[in-house]
């Protein structure tokens, strides 16, 4: 679960995917797969969460890292881009950014 605090010495990473409602579904599942079977396990990797709006027109994905470097190198493995070219054909276009948290509110 991810755990969002501002003193936490880790990197956060956004991605929003722009999908239809009739790709929505299968880019869930391809991104459930991803994570269950081979970004969850690369070293670095702490936490992440899917959220579909409701027109399930957009995924937002949010992932936590030890450090902005494990990301890369996650997305830098052949199995993840094999897989990104598969995610790329189910989506009209998506973008990871990298945030640090700047401020918590509960």
């Amino acid at each position: 679960m991810p755990q969002i605090t501002k003193s936490a010495d880790l990197q956060t990473v956004v991605t929003t995917f722009e999908v239809t409602p009739g790709t929505c579904q299968d880019l869930l599942e391809a991104l459930t797969d991803a994570y269950a079977s081979f970004i969850s396990q690369q070293p670095g990797f702490i936490s992440a969460g899917l959220h579909v709006n409701d027109a399930q027109t957009r995924i937002a994905n949010y992932s936590q890292w030890n450090r902005r470097e494990d990301f890369q190198a996650m997305l830098r493995t052949d199995e993840m881009r094999d897989r990104n070219r598969q995610i790329s054909a189910l989506c009209r276009s998506f973008e990871p950014v990298l945030y640090d948290v700047a401020a918590v509110f509960d």
